[in-house]
């Protein structure tokens, strides 16, 4: 039997695909339920919440675990950083 190994990219992926999917989900139940206007719609508002975080998670996370990769940063930028490692 052969086992197949995953690789690092796709590791890196899936774990940042399941924290962004957990953000986006919050931030968007958070915003739900504390507006008065959108609380009264939650049964309706919420199912779109869930749909909409798994739509965008796949976007958001193959940015991310991208710049995760030492190997996708030159040294001089290492060092200045970007707008997402400060």
């Amino acid at each position: 039997m052969k086992t197949e190994k995953i690789s690092t990219d796709i590791w890196l992926k899936v774990m940042c695909a399941l924290m962004i999917n957990a953000v986006l989900f919050g931030a968007g139940v958070i915003t739900v339920l504390s507006l008065p206007a959108l609380a009264d719609q939650a049964k309706y508002l919420i199912p779109v919440v869930v749909v909409a975080s798994f739509a965008i998670t796949p976007l958001l996370c193959g940015f991310v675990a991208r710049r995760m990769r030492i190997r996708n940063w030159g040294a001089s930028q290492w060092r200045e950083g970007d707008v997402i490692s400060g």
